[in-house]
């Protein structure tokens, strides 16, 4: 691509993927999840909330946010930057999993869900997959975790997420804009798609009428 005709800004008429179905997948899940979101937040104002419902209160909106936050940086072509936040949507998604189907561990939450008293993320994967598996099948959660992790903390392993071909026509690592990789593109989204799927349905879990009276054990009291 002529550097010399790159915008500044991408705009959704211009952006470079446009028209990458994964994308479009992408683009119709967000586009649900803010329309749910506009119906569900409000049962999360009334100021009377279970220990649960005040850590979804908090948690669905930071994963909506690194969710819109990913989709702008494939917007304007910064790739490596999007793959980097899958993990903390990741570990929301997984959070609000986790505490859905233990409940009793959103005491670790109130004392801050602090290091070494929260279970890792890793952790977090092998408790949800016990919860419908035999000891013998749990993938062990490093394994699950090894990628982002690589990405987050700039591992050798991360080297490819930001390769591209150089004007002199070599492999460089690019520091800005990634403009034609339209894999990492495809990958980022079908990285980040299973992960924002979760939220509506923790938020149907946590605030929906009909499973309200579900969480209204562990309210807090007046």
């Amino acid at each position: 691509m002529n550097t010399d005709t790159i915008p500044a800004v991408f705009t959704p008429d211009n952006e470079p993927y446009l028209g990458r179905h994964p994308l479009y997948v992408l683009d119709t899940l967000i586009a649900s999840v803010l329309e749910l979101n506009t119906k569900i937040a409000p049962r999360s104002h009334t100021g009377n909330l279970s220990d649960r419902q005040s850590m979804a209160s908090q948690v669905i909106p930071q994963a909506i946010s690194i969710s819109l936050s990913i989709r702008e940086l494939i917007r304007q072509g910064y790739l490596f930057g999007g793959h980097v936040l899958v993990r903390s949507l990741a570990e929301r998604a997984t959070i609000l999993l986790y505490l859905y189907h233990y409940p009793e561990k959103i005491e670790i939450w109130n004392r801050g869900w602090k290091y070494r008293d929260a279970p890792s993320l890793a952790k977090m994967f092998e408790a949800l997959q016990r919860n419908r598996t035999s000891d013998s099948e749990v993938i062990p959660g490093g394994k699950l975790t090894a990628s982002m992790n690589s990405l987050l903390h700039a591992k050798p392993e991360s080297a490819p997420w930001n390769l591209i071909y150089s004007n002199e026509g070599g492999l460089a690592h690019a520091p800005s804009k990634i403009l034609e990789r339209p894999d990492l593109c495809d990958d980022l989204c079908a990285n980040t798609i299973p992960w924002l799927a979760v939220v509506p349905a923790m938020m149907n879990f946590y605030f929906s009428d009909e499973s309200s009276t579900k969480v209204e054990k562990d309210r807090k009291p007046n």
